[in-house]
């Protein structure tokens, strides 16, 4: 009994910790993803995009329906499990278009016209952690639905393209292709499997499996010994109508206005099953293996699919993580969010004061952090371990608040940036009349 209690109780003190490939955001990071989501949101707002925020976990029917039933992701990558109260199906989201789509079917939110709509938020899909890509991962999104035409497909790929050049990225190409119509993919389909079954020697296992349920997506294949069969491979833009070919060509010479280069790629085919006509992936070489920043394309048949009324939609996605990382790479990411003081207490005696000037100033907008004592009835410190830490926090100046300025009424403002460390004695009476001058550097 005793050695159980021991082994209870060790196995209570193991440290725990986070679930492999779900990682956290820490302060020193999380600043970057505020910066980010900030680029994001006004340029979001610039193109008339409102925001839409959907449940982490929705019905598994949703995704097996809307994604498809043989896409690696339903297949292998869903976390899903039975609901203990009512038995029922759910799946924490691998991706957002098909939840955002069920929201605007569900609440008839194209009654009155298309919609222009992004989200931010995490995804979850059970893979093998690597650079780029984790269990846990973070997406922004922009979906236009209700439209039809080449116009807004071009308009999201502006938007996305806008979106590199204000945080200055390089090293970002476009590719672009088209996956037409339902019946010309049926007839690529055939001429596909007729072309995969010339070649079945070359075909690894999964190749075979998928050649009858899903063959566009052999062409998307890593495996050496299938590419050059998959270079060979018919192509479907060979198969599009004039309509499908009109709409692309379009959608080409909205893009050639604008100075926008890329790349047709037919092989690019997309993972999800819903995708229609335009297709397109912003990619960068600097990623390794995941180098896919950003893809979406058109999916007019994804409402109907979901039980909604029919209505076009275009979207496209990009992975928060895989931005950061480039960003990071080139050495785009903003420093450490500017601090404009640290209040400098010398008794504790004073907080009482101190903290009541300190509320005045961030009403004011000033940025202040206090010096706190590290125990309950501890002292505050010493003036030097105080001035280190108001040093280390990137603070613009330090409020020194003595046992003698307060009894005069003041505080000393003392630079810490300028290389002179210049003091001021201020007036707490009049809080106003020089609490700006703390931002003058920030």
């Amino acid at each position: 009994r005793g050695q159980r209690h021991r082994d209870c109780l060790k196995i209570m003190a193991e440290k725990i910790v986070a679930v492999k490939g779900m990682n956290d955001i820490l302060p020193g990071d999380s600043a970057h993803w505020e910066w980010l989501e900030g680029k994001v949101r006004s340029l979001m707002a610039r193109y008339a995009y409102r925001n839409i925020r959907t449940p982490i976990v929705e019905p598994t029917a949703l995704f097996v329906r809307g994604l498809g039933e043989v896409t690696d992701i339903v297949e292998k990558e869903m976390y899903s499990f039975t609901d203990r109260l009512n038995g029922e199906q759910l799946t924490l989201r691998p991706e957002s278009t098909a939840g955002v789509v069920r929201a605007v079917a569900e609440h008839s939110l194209l009654y009155d016209g298309g919609k222009r709509l992004y989200y931010m938020g995490p995804m979850f899909r059970h893979e093998r952690p690597q650079r780029g890509r984790y269990r846990q991962f973070h997406q922004i999104g922009a979906e236009a639905l209700g439209f039809g035409g080449p116009e807004v497909d071009a308009e999201l790929i502006l938007l996305a393209h806008a979106l590199w050049k204000s945080l200055g990225l390089q090293d970002v190409a476009l590719e672009l292709n088209s996956l037409g119509q339902p019946a010309e993919r049926q007839a690529h389909r055939a001429a596909l499997i007729a072309h995969w079954e010339l070649h079945a020697d070359c075909l690894d296992e999964e190749a075979q499996r998928r050649l009858h349920t899903n063959p566009l997506r052999l062409l998307d294949t890593k495996n050496p010994a299938m590419q050059s069969a998959a270079e060979s491979a018919p192509k479907l833009i060979d198969f599009l109508g004039e309509a499908s070919l009109a709409h692309f060509n379009a959608v080409r010479r909205i893009l050639d206005a604008n100075g926008v280069p890329y790349q047709l790629n037919p092989r690019l085919v997309r993972g999800m099953d819903y995708y229609n006509l335009t297709v397109f992936e912003f990619t960068t070489t600097q990623l390794g293996a995941q180098g896919t920043l950003c893809g979406g394309g058109r999916y007019d048949y994804l409402i109907e699919q979901i039980g909604g009324k029919p209505a076009p939609a275009v979207g496209w996605a990009l992975g928060v993580e895989r931005v950061l990382d480039i960003l990071g790479a080139q050495q785009l990411l903003p420093g450490k969010p500017a601090l404009d003081a640290y209040a400098v207490v010398t008794d504790v005696a004073m907080l009482p004061q101190v903290a009541h000037t300190l509320e005045r100033l961030r009403d004011l907008g000033v940025s202040v952090q206090m010096h706190a004592a590290t125990g309950a009835g501890e002292a505050m410190g010493s003036m030097k371990s105080q001035f280190k830490k108001a040093d280390a926090s990137g603070a613009a100046f330090a409020l020194i608040f003595g046992t003698d300025e307060l009894a005069r009424g003041c505080v000393t403002v003392k630079s810490l940036r300028d290389g002179q460390g210049q003091q001021v004695e201020h007036e707490l009476a009049h809080v106003a009349t020089w609490a700006g001058t703390l931002q003058s550097t920030t």
